[in-house]
């Protein structure tokens, strides 16, 4: 039965604290359309110039900001569009395959950017409030329910490179440049990189040794 029944929840931790993170949800979305509105934007245009400023370079594309708004090619276009007429984004040619076209911030977009950071800022104080221990219980107990959601195709977990099940770190010596290897895209990676959200991150303890 359903949590958003209050009788059926009432007798029911797990509706409980179901209905606990669809009332924080909420709170996110109202922080986003917040933010967005502060600085003439929507919601996702506030998203998608959060995902250019953190993702790994291979994924700033429109087909990667699809994929993070968890959303169609046409609508991520036609974010990427707005944003690009608000003088926020630029489409350039990737310098590793010119078919390919990325999406780079401008520095107006980098400084929206910096003005955007903080619309989460009430929902970690609130977390920060918390003992240490009940933080860590908590951190646990949700990378448990996300990584579940992820299973069934909800959410698309990204990560940077450290602590990832493909990433090799200091394999390559020889190369100052990029001395570190993805194996899941079977290349060397740059220091700066490795440091960026990644959507192809798994969880070095959840793959089969």
């Amino acid at each position: 039965m359903s949590p958003f029944n209050p009788r059926v929840r009432s007798e029911r931790m797990s509706g409980q604290i179901a209905i606990a993170l669809y009332r924080i949800a909420q709170a996110i979305q109202l922080m986003l359309r917040r933010a967005g509105q502060a600085h003439g934007l929507s919601p996702a245009q506030v998203q998608a110039l959060l995902f250019l400023a953190y993702a790994r370079p291979g994924v700033r594309t429109i087909g990667g900001l699809a994929r993070r708004l968890q959303a169609t090619l046409a609508t991520a276009s036609e974010v990427a569009d707005a944003l690009e007429r608000k003088g926020l984004v630029a489409r350039e040619p990737w310098p590793e395959d010119h078919r390919i076209i990325t999406l780079r911030l401008t520095g107006n977009g980098r400084r929206r950017v910096t003005d955007l950071e903080g619309l989460l800022d009430d929902l970690e104080a609130a977390i920060a409030e918390l003992p240490l221990p009940n933080q860590q219980t908590l951190q646990r107990a949700l990378q448990h329910i996300v990584r579940r959601l992820a299973a069934g195709g909800h959410v698309v977990v990204y990560e940077m490179c450290w602590g990832c099940a493909f990433f090799r770190p200091y394999a390559h010596p020889e190369n100052p440049a990029a001395p570190h290897h993805c194996a899941f895209m079977d290349a060397p990676l740059r220091e700066a990189d490795t440091y960026t959200e990644c959507p192809d991150f798994i969880p070095r303890e959840e793959v089969p040794a």
